[in-house]
């Protein structure tokens, strides 16, 4: 198969306004993941090692962060006369209402782009998504099926097709039918979110109708009506992590031998001297005498002198004497300072938590948060970038700390269960 007769356009721009605080100051696919790498490092190294040289990543949403960590696509060997990584941001004008109102328009603005590189396929990805996928397979079992459209689908739990396009199929594995999200569904093979399209055939999809703006939605259900679309099958770890308690329990998934995630034995590869990872210049992790780490992923930079247990923390977090870390996720340079307990928490970059302060305190974890209670509703609490815990606070479960708070922001030393401190702008 000549690799180079693909394109490859991955979907960047989303708001995902379901991982509240972590994307209040940067695009979804943006968000740290798993100590060192970000989410959309997946995808990037997907393609890098199924041998894929050409990619477009369609921006929108807070772009900056992501902009600066992909750069020039050099950390996933994309620079060369043959081999590039291009951003495309909306193009139609300077207002809200220009922004790309849906997948499908996103790439119909990027028309110009796909008849600028010449392929035989469009490999469509989502750049929030957490997997690894030989895309060599899906492209050649796209050109034995013939297929106008091929789709990567897997079985999924009967109480999550409900957050998924569904497909049902016949005994070659045609899509013969679509539900987008369905209420009651009548299948339970997801759509992954990745497509592989016959270019001639998608430009013209995307020209004959132009009011059609999403491919789930809209141009994907005329496809199985009028022509050829085939699920390809997939049956290895993939999480879509666009919930706290997907994103929490992904990470935690690194942490079990069992789960089958692994991003480094999987190939997954950071930008080490941009952006989350930024541990090029970091020196080693520390470790202090009567420091204590049980099943952790501690990255470079970080300083343990309390306990960490279960946990995963970023570069350059600091764990002070008499700290303890449980079940949680620390983002890098992130500092607990003496006596600070921590069980069950997401801390984003630069939190600074005071000596004797706890974040995640009570055995009540059912109490949603009242401002966003389908975003938080496990006992998981939210800490914002750069925010600041004052000593001896207390703060329950299913809490939101916005960004930047500081002490005066409190009303008191005790937010219960259920409670947010600042503004969350969403």
């Amino acid at each position: 198969m000549k690799k180079e007769n693909t394109l490859v356009l991955i979907l960047a721009g989303g708001v995902g306004s379901r991982l509240n605080n972590l994307v209040q100051t940067r695009a979804k696919p943006a968000v740290p993941f798993g100590g060192i790498y970000r989410i959309i490092d997946f995808s990037m190294s997907n393609v890098m090692n199924s041998g894929l040289t050409q990619v477009g990543v369609l921006t929108q949403y807070k772009p900056l962060s992501l902009m600066q960590h992909l750069g020039t696509g050099e950390a996933w060997d994309f620079t060369g006369r043959s081999r590039g990584v291009k951003i495309l941001p909306p193009r139609t004008g300077a207002k809200d209402s220009d922004w790309y109102k849906g997948t499908a328009d996103a790439v119909r603005q990027n028309m110009d782009f796909i008849k600028s590189h010449p392929s035989k396929e469009i490999l469509l990805l989502s750049g929030d998504h957490i997997y690894r996928m030989d895309f060599d397979d899906m492209i050649s079992f796209h050109r034995r099926k013939k297929a106008d459209v091929t789709i990567g689908m897997m079985v999924v739990p009967e109480s999550e097709i409900h957050q998924f396009g569904a497909g049902i199929t016949n005994e070659e594995g045609r899509i013969v039918d679509w539900e987008e999200k369905p209420k009651v569904a009548r299948t339970n093979l997801a759509s992954m979110g990745i497509y592989v399209f016959d270019t001639e055939y998608l430009l013209r999809m995307l020209t004959e109708d132009r009011e059609e703006i999403d491919f789930g939605m809209h141009l994907i259900p005329r496809a199985i009506e009028n022509d050829n679309v085939f699920a390809y099958p997939f049956h290895c770890y993939w999480r879509d992590v666009g919930t706290v308690q997907a994103y929490w329990e992904s990470n935690m998934d690194i942490l079990s031998e069992d789960s089958g995630i692994s991003p480094e034995n999987w190939g997954i590869r950071p930008n080490i001297e941009a952006g989350v990872a930024d541990i090029a210049d970091r020196p080693p992790a520390r470790f202090t005498a009567g420091s204590n780490v049980k099943n952790s992923m501690i990255a470079a930079g970080c300083v343990i002198e309390g306990e960490v247990v279960n946990s995963v923390l970023s570069p350059g977090v600091r764990v002070a004497a008499g700290a303890e870390v449980r079940d949680s996720i620390l983002f890098h340079d992130c500092l607990i300072e003496a006596g600070a307990k921590i069980d069950l928490a997401i801390l984003d970059k630069g939190v600074r938590v005071g000596a004797g302060a706890v974040i995640g305190c009570g055995e009540d974890k059912t109490t949603a948060n009242i401002n966003f209670p389908k975003h938080l509703y496990t006992g998981i609490t939210l800490v914002g970038k750069e925010a600041y815990v004052p000593a001896a606070a207390v703060i329950g479960r299913n809490c939101i700390i916005a960004p930047m708070t500081w002490e005066q922001d409190y009303s008191g030393l005790e937010i219960k269960t259920g409670e947010s401190v600042g503004v969350i702008e969403l």
